[in-house]
């Protein structure tokens, strides 16, 4: 039986019956993600001149985002994703329009950081919703792998086009301007995500799109979190996002300091082409490594890369650098995501995607906490020392935790104690 199996691959992903119902709303929607932080970051810089108190309220909003994610996947797990998005992207357009309001009106500092709050607790969750749904379509299927990977692939995407987007709106147009239309694609978008559905993974936490699940529909709720494996996956998502939100700042400083800010949104393109780039390979690669020995290598590669964008001074060699960065980015998100599918139960999905999601988010936001910071008090490119940090230490909890991050069997991994599928079909 096996030698009549083809390596999966993209077009047969891509023709998964009702995927493209979804998959289409869902990259509008998730688009203006990748706008957020940099928005904030140019608007709040250009109305105080201070990188540290823009990183600032940056951070706020992704530590709010990471703190209120899970609950949001909890909440899509438990009563459907429609009812959790549509009154989050209501709440979000509107938070983000006086978080813009406030910045443009030389609010305190106190006032920035309040709206920040609920700005970035109503960041709709839809690259995880997304991720669900190809769990429900695909359940057993190898094709789980390319499904990840080309999820990496959409987000890396969307990096590409947001910063260019954000850059382009706040310098040319308006320094609002990113905010403002950002609020205004999240409405836009994620209406029309939750609007479908006929493909939303069934409530009730069933492995089935139908809703059966026999024994595997009856399981006690308990939080994704309490898996070890995911709590060692948070840690290395913590990392990826001091990778990004160290770039976004230092780029941005860096380019200011050569008299180049419009070169910001293409330098961090670059980042993000390169993780793009790597994503489609990791999908079109059938792999015969484990998926946990993948992650120790590809983040080995990672720290190293980013360890040298603190002595780039130049802006062909920091994009050549970028580049690197990014295209070691994607295998260690691919692969965590993969991992998810073998860690934790179809009940709790949505909710261990969103703790991923929001590690990045969290890490992010204390990286352009620091990274502003140490822009502002030392040397232009200082900040780069941020992702470097970062993916050391995670390096090093994951070194010391990969043993955690195994599969088994019939779900002994999870706390729950429900099986749900065979290591096998992670690889």
């Amino acid at each position: 039986m096996a030698s009549t199996v083809t390596r999966p691959g993209y077009g047969q992903l891509l023709r998964t019956r009702g995927a493209w119902t979804f998959l289409l709303p869902g990259f509008a929607a998730r688009q203006p993600f990748a706008m957020l932080t940099l928005s904030i970051v140019l608007l709040v810089q250009h109305t105080t001149g201070s990188y540290g108190v823009a990183g600032a309220a940056a951070a706020v909003t992704g530590v709010s985002m990471a703190l209120f994610a899970p609950y949001s996947g909890r909440l899509a797990d438990r009563y459907g994703q429609r009812t959790v998005l549509l009154p989050g992207v209501l709440v979000h357009a509107a938070a983000g329009l006086t978080l813009t309001f406030l910045a443009l009106a030389d609010a305190p500092l106190w006032a920035l950081f309040l709206a920040a709050v609920p700005t970035g607790a109503s960041v709709p969750q839809v690259g995880p919703m997304v991720r669900a749904r190809w769990a429900v379509k695909l359940k057993d299927s190898p094709l789980m792998s390319t499904a990840a990977a080309f999820e990496s692939v959409t987000d890396e995407l969307t990096f590409v086009l947001g910063p260019l987007l954000a850059t382009a709106l706040c310098t040319s147009v308006d320094p609002a301007a990113g905010l403002v239309t950002e609020a205004a694609l999240t409405l836009v978008g994620g209406l029309l995500f939750a609007a479908q559905k006929s493909t939303q993974p069934v409530v009730g936490g069933s492995g089935g799109a139908d809703g059966s699940g026999g024994e595997h529909a009856r399981v006690e709720r308990v939080s994704a979190l309490r898996v070890p494996g995911v709590r060692v996956l948070v840690v290395v998502f913590l990392g990826i996002g001091s990778v990004f939100g160290g770039m976004q700042v230092s780029l941005a400083a860096f380019t200011e300091s050569i008299g180049e800010p419009g070169l910001n949104g293409v330098l961090y393109g670059v980042f993000a082409a390169g993780n793009m780039i790597s994503g489609l390979a990791c999908g079109a690669i059938a792999w015969k490594v484990a998926p946990q020995q993948r992650l120790l290598v590809g983040y080995t590669a990672l720290a190293l890369t980013a360890s040298g964008l603190w002595a780039a001074h130049s802006v062909l060699v920091l994009a050549g650098l970028g580049l690197l960065v990014g295209m070691c980015i994607a295998p260690a998100i691919v692969t965590g995501y993969t991992l998810v599918e073998g860690l934790v139960p179809a009940g709790a999905r949505t909710e261990a995607f969103t703790w991923l999601t929001g590690a990045v988010a969290l890490g992010q936001a204390a990286a352009v906490t620091v990274a502003g910071q140490l822009e502002d008090r030392f040397w232009d490119g200082a900040g780069f020392l941020v992702p470097m940090g970062g993916t050391v230490l995670a390096l090093a909890v994951l070194v010391t935790l990969r043993s955690r991050l195994a599969t088994r069997s019939h779900g002994r991994t999870v706390a729950r104690g429900v099986g749900h599928r065979a290591p096998a079909t992670v690889d």
